[in-house]
């Protein structure tokens, strides 16, 4: 993994990209999307350390989506930085529409169709009163470069989804749409980018080392 940015990087943007903490649906692998779940107890606790890693950076703004997992995941954060959390609708999770509340299994035996152009990463595919993959992929990156273009030069905090988080890394690493995904979105890891106006570069991916057990990554694997 790449060092932490130095202070001779103060031309870009320090992005330090947050998965929310672990929900119910998440263990039950169950489809969250833009409903709005909080955190389980395990997701409390993976907010308390992350925010506990993270208390002595010098962060200057933590904005999170305004959907309950991601606001919860990001209060200790600002707490113990000693400012406020600014939600955003644009880092919400991708909406699953009519999906949203099954199960991946469920999904799968009521709805194959939908379940074939979902995983097979379809970007044009859009669930019954949902969003296309490549719609949301667009409403994600456009979000994280305006805000790291309203704070040049200094080092921010989202907090969001995995399905953001998703779309960052390819959106770093110039990755279809359409590729499997190898790299890992983890419940309260800490991914590190820097944004120069429009170009996002990867510094730090899936550091899960202040959670010891309490990761868990359930995005986007197909049902066994």
């Amino acid at each position: 993994m790449s060092q932490l940015p130095g202070p001779h990087s103060l031309a870009f943007t320090h992005l330090i990209l947050i998965r929310h903490g672990e929900t119910a649906w998440n263990r039950e692998r169950r489809l969250q999307g833009q409903l709005d779940i909080p955190l389980n107890a395990t997701g409390v606790a993976q907010a308390d350390a992350l925010a506990q890693a993270l208390s002595g950076e010098p962060i200057d703004a933590v904005y999170a989506s305004d959907l309950s997992r991601a606001m919860q995941t990001a209060a200790p954060l600002a707490e113990a930085l000693g400012t406020t959390v600014r939600p955003d609708a644009r880092l919400r999770e991708r909406c699953y529409g009519a999906l949203e509340g099954r199960t991946y299994a469920e999904v799968a035996e009521n709805s194959p169709e939908d379940f074939a152009r979902w995983q097979a990463r379809v970007p044009d595919y859009a669930p019954q009163g949902g969003e296309s993959l490549l719609a949301f992929h667009e409403r994600a990156v456009e979000a994280a470069l305006a805000l790291a273009r309203r704070h040049p030069g200094e080092r921010i905090a989202l907090v969001a989804h995995g399905g953001v988080l998703d779309c960052l890394y390819r959106e770093a690493n110039d990755m279809t749409l359409e590729a499997p995904r190898q790299h890992e979105l983890l419940n309260a890891s800490i991914n590190r980018l820097r944004c120069d106006s429009q170009r996002l570069t990867v510094m730090q991916w899936a550091d899960v080392a202040h959670l010891q057990d309490l990761a868990l990554d359930e995005v986007d694997r197909r049902v066994p």
